[in-house]
């Protein structure tokens, strides 16, 4: 049972594209994950690609471990400015942009 005065778990707000085809976002990050849920697989696809990294460094033969890597660099990427986004406190908003709205 959750305890009712505990703040809110905190989550992705799914507003960052990545992969892009066409100059249009293949994928986005999804909304309503836990964060620490969001920074842990940041971090599992990070682990993985330095392994690729490392292979691709000594495989002559193949692009294949570079091309991995990047993929998974530009997910990890997309999870934490995700995950950035929730943290870093909106600017204060002026009366004009007040006004605008």
């Amino acid at each position: 049972m959750k305890n009712p005065s505990a703040p809110p778990e905190l989550k992705t707000i799914g507003l960052t594209p990545l992969i892009y085809c066409s100059n249009q976002p293949l994928f986005h990050v999804t909304r309503d994950v836990p964060l620490s849920d969001a920074l842990a697989m940041a971090s599992d696809f990070l682990f993985l690609a330095k392994g690729l990294t490392q292979d691709a460094a000594y495989a002559r033969d193949s692009d294949r471990h570079a091309w991995a890597a990047h993929y998974l660099t530009e997910l990890s990427k997309a999870l934490v400015d995700d995950v950035v986004k929730v943290l870093e406190p909106s600017p204060a908003r002026t009366k004009a942009d007040s006004k605008k709205a």
